[in-house]
């Protein structure tokens, strides 16, 4: 008996907080609901309450006035341009440090290692010249690389532990039958770390979704921004134009493929990240 109300209080010592924090996460969500379907008379009246009448005008003038469609369209090719380069440079990169032996593969390989723990702010003054000299400044294309280029060395070092437990008797095999390096690559080594691929190209898709700094930075035209800057746009006119309502719609409009995206492929991330820490 003592075991057992023992058990029932621990268990209960540890929900108890995670409870109160998973409320404490999801209310402003779900207050930020509630106010993209108010108008702005409502939100001062009843900040906390349910809307009265659901106010889709909000979404219409997010969508329409302030621009969040080519906003969205923006970080859409940003996101999906960004996440495919990636992988074009992750997935040979870790191929040849995991499996071609050669001279400086262990040092490269704690190089990218290494790069993880580097702030990516100490890049930013010489990237923003380095955009301008290449003509790539004020361009979301532009964007898409450095983006890509900062998440190589996590993406390699995921993709890496993946190669590492294929095992080897495949590729000797697919070599006497007479493919070459590349086409092992992309027929067997690839597939076989889908779990990986699809894991890292989810995480990297929600950053690259979500990022701002850079985004401010390099980006300089109303018509190149990405969601997250016409939000902040948003954000600094609803201090004198009172447009709560349609900054709330416009945060639903941004928080909700990440949503969906992280609800579909919650159990594969979760898996192949557990995955890629055990064959690590």
């Amino acid at each position: 008996m003592k075991k057992s109300v023992g058990q029932i209080l621990g268990r209960t010592g540890i929900r108890i907080p995670l409870i109160l924090w998973t409320v404490a996460v999801l209310y402003p969500i779900f207050w930020m609901f509630l106010g993209s379907f108010k108008s702005n008379a409502e939100i001062y009246r009843n900040p906390w309450g349910l809307p009265e009448t659901l106010n889709w005008q909000n979404f219409t003038q997010a969508w329409t006035n302030y621009n969040i469609d080519a906003s969205v369209f923006n970080s859409l090719i940003v996101t999906v341009a960004g996440a495919l380069l990636t992988l074009v440079l992750a997935i040979p990169t870790a191929y040849a440090i995991e499996r071609i032996n050669f001279r400086g593969s262990k040092f490269l390989f704690t190089l990218y290692v290494s790069a993880m723990m580097i702030p990516m702010v100490l890049g930013w003054i010489p990237l923003f010249f380095l955009l301008s000299e290449m003509n790539l400044l004020d361009n979301i294309y532009g964007l898409a690389i450095v983006y890509a280029v900062s998440q190589l060395p996590f993406t390699i070092f995921v993709l890496t532990s993946f190669m590492s437990t294929i095992p080897k008797s495949l590729e000797e095999a697919a070599a006497i039958d007479g493919l070459s390096p590349y086409r092992i690559l992309w027929k067997i080594i690839t597939p076989l770390s889908m779990s990986g691929i699809i894991t890292v190209t989810i995480m990297n898709a929600i950053q690259f979704w979500n990022e701002y700094f850079m985004a401010l930075i390099f980006l300089q035209t109303e018509g190149n921004y990405t969601l997250a800057l016409a939000i902040d746009y948003i954000s600094s006119e609803a201090q004198y134009t009172n447009a709560w309502g349609t900054l709330f719609a416009s945060l639903v409009i941004a928080i909700i493929p990440v949503i969906v995206l992280y609800a579909i492929f919650q159990k594969r991330i979760a898996k192949g990240m557990t995955e890629g820490a055990i064959k690590g």
